[in-house]
């Protein structure tokens, strides 16, 4: 009997559940079912209830057809709650001379998720940048290595605890087990990046309906992210109140006849808006709808070299910024933020040899974050069938662990009857330490 992973996409604008499997060429797609999204501001649960009638009807469709009864789901998380924070860590080795373990990086990394936040807030990952071993800076592999002091660097992503909780109970009032919340770039970069890119220094901007994520990788490191709290549904926002326009109608503008550029937008064409209870159509130029829609994306990408200058990352960017999500399907949106940037641009599609039988469903910028939560649990699945294999037992996967997880004792199947029998730490995983390996693994079976 196949085994299927599923996940599922709360977003602000729309709600995605999919079903696929690791096949030989990449990742095929079973059922894939989207609906329009109630309940959700800017990328948090806010009426559960709501969410759960948009969730529901995609769930039974997945069902009807390729009647598959999910029971386990990957879940992004995402809202402009999301943080980073540079912290490091410092230790003092009693031996010098004996060398570094992985078990004491491992504690060190273990120390962070304790440092102290605000209220009401949780330490979501610990990221290690870089470590210091005496004179030797900057290193990224130390284990192995001598010395009689130790300092990590490291970048602590927090998150608010009631959004998170939120997000569970959906997924628990719809009969579901929740396998792991994932952060939403990071999904996103799974499905759309290549390994070159995340190693000689990528920004990735999705442009979501509430949001937009930024997530900058540099040499297969997650560096920095943020969460600016606007996205399409601002720009719709704005066209609403500056054309005095339905909120249909001005979703139609901005897609059929918008332009991230005024220049771009021809003088003598306007839009004819009908009115409304017999009162006279208006007519609303190309150039305004620009100008509107221009503002606002300004605004956007302020935001977002703001937080790339914040990273300390702003030289280290050669593979340039790429953009995903439903915004970035705007005209001309990748001149403008090369013009306003600097640098190169590119949209993104999910990628990685993904099938579906519908690749039009699958194949756009806006599903980036549904097929990247499937990738990555595609991965843990395989992951965590070899470490059965390698005779380890997993611990199903907690949201913010910070206590040390054991293996319960395993015996040996070696006879020599004197061999201590030892308990394994089980190293915490987190999906930014494993991003290489997952592009790496995906580009060596295409």
């Amino acid at each position: 009997m196949k085994t299927y992973t599923a996940a599922i996409d709360l977003g602000t604008t729309k709600v995605v559940s999919l079903v696929g499997e690791k096949s030989e060429s990449g990742y095929k797609i079973i059922s894939f079912r989207e609906t329009p999204s109630k309940g959700i501001m800017r990328g948090e649960v806010v009426n559960i209830q709501n969410v759960l009638d948009s969730l529901i009807p995609t769930l039974d469709g997945i069902k009807q057809d390729c009647s598959v009864d999910i029971k386990e789901v990957y879940v992004g998380i995402a809202g402009q709650h999301i943080r980073c924070t540079d912290e490091g860590c410092k230790r003092n080795r009693q031996k010098p001379d004996n060398l570094i373990t992985q078990d004491e990086i491992d504690e060190m990394n273990e120390e962070m998720y304790k440092t102290r936040v605000n209220a009401g807030e949780k330490i979501l990952h610990v990221i290690p940048q870089s470590y210091n071993v005496d004179d030797h800076i900057g290193q990224t592999e130390v284990v192995g290595m001598v010395g009689s002091q130790v300092e990590g660097n490291y970048k602590l992503f927090i998150g608010r605890t009631n959004s998170a909780e939120h997000s569970k109970s959906v997924i628990s009032r719809a009969g579901l087990k929740l396998k792991e919340l994932v952060l939403e770039p990071v999904a996103s970069a799974l499905a759309v990046l290549s390994e070159e890119e995340m190693e000689t220094g990528v920004a990735m901007m999705d442009i979501g309906g509430g949001t937009t994520d930024l997530l900058i990788i540099e040499n297969n490191i997650i560096r920095h992210t943020a969460v600016i709290p606007f996205g399409g549904n601002s720009i719709t926002e704005d066209l609403k109140q500056g054309c005095g326009v339905s909120s249909r109608n001005a979703e139609q503008m901005k897609i059929q006849y918008g332009s991230c550029i005024t220049e771009y937008a021809p003088d003598n064409k306007t839009v004819i808006i009908p009115g409304m209870n017999g009162a006279n159509s208006r007519e609303v130029s190309f150039k305004v709808i620009a100008s509107i829609i221009e503002a606002r994306v300004a605004e956007i990408v302020e935001a977002v070299m703001y937080e790339i200058e914040r990273s300390g990352y702003q030289d280290k960017l050669h593979s340039g910024i790429v953009l995903t999500g439903g915004g970035s399907q705007l005209a001309h949106i990748c001149n403008y933020v090369t013009y306003k940037t600097g640098y190169s641009a590119r949209i993104a599609s999910p990628q990685n040899n993904i099938t579906f039988d519908s690749p039009e469903a699958v194949n756009k910028p806006s599903s980036s974050t549904a097929v990247g939560l499937l990738i990555y649990g595609c991965e843990k699945a395989l992951e965590r069938e070899t470490e059965v294999e390698n005779g380890n037992i997993m611990l199903d996967p907690m949201l913010f662990p910070q206590e040390e997880l054991e293996t319960v004792e395993v015996k040996s199947t070696d006879q020599e009857p004197k061999k201590p029998k030892v308990k394994n730490k089980v190293k915490r995983t987190s999906i930014f330490d494993m991003i290489g390996t997952f592009f790496d693994s995906a580009n060596n079976e295409a």
